[in-house]
């Protein structure tokens, strides 16, 4: 448990106050988010939504650095995972599940940094949906990394 608090780098009243969590509100209404959910998307802004795409901006975090003080790899695969998803989501239907990921790691982020995170649908054949994830520093315009995400939904019939 202390290299666990040593990685996460938190202090014994933070670690407390974690501890005592019994849920953690929901990012998404009318679903129950997991803590890691809420961990990693809370400073998501949306910027933007069109059909066939979503734009958000973040400010990396201290929580999601690694011990360089880089974004950590496994959160880029997690913003890759929730907004690519976003991007294919319909109100009232039943989140799809991924199916497929595959991320190239271009670039790094430092904890500070502002990232802009588009995802845009690259196609939908019945359930199944493709998209892409791009992940860039907005002041330099570097792109820190590529997702492609695809997923399945199975959809209620018209009959």
């Amino acid at each position: 448990m202390e290299k666990a608090k040593e990685m996460l780098r938190l202090t014994p009243e933070q670690y407390d106050a974690v501890s005592a969590l019994q849920s953690v509100p929901s990012l998404r209404t009318g679903t129950n988010s997991s803590f890691y959910e809420h961990f990693v998307l809370a400073g998501i802004r949306v910027d933007r939504v069109q059909p066939g795409c979503v734009s958000c901006s973040f400010k990396v975090p201290s929580r999601l650095a690694d011990r360089g003080g880089k974004l950590a790899n496994g959160a880029i695969a997690n913003l890759v995972d929730e907004v690519g998803g976003a991007v294919i989501h319909e109100e009232g239907l039943p989140m799809s599940v991924s199916v497929d990921m595959s991320i190239s790691f271009l670039s790094t982020a430092r904890v500070g940094d502002e990232l802009e995170i588009t995802s845009r649908l690259l196609g939908r054949k019945g359930g199944y949906s493709g998209t892409i994830v791009l992940l860039k520093n907005k002041a330099t315009g570097e792109l820190i990394a590529e997702g492609r995400h695809s997923l399945f939904g199975r959809h209620n019939s018209k009959m």
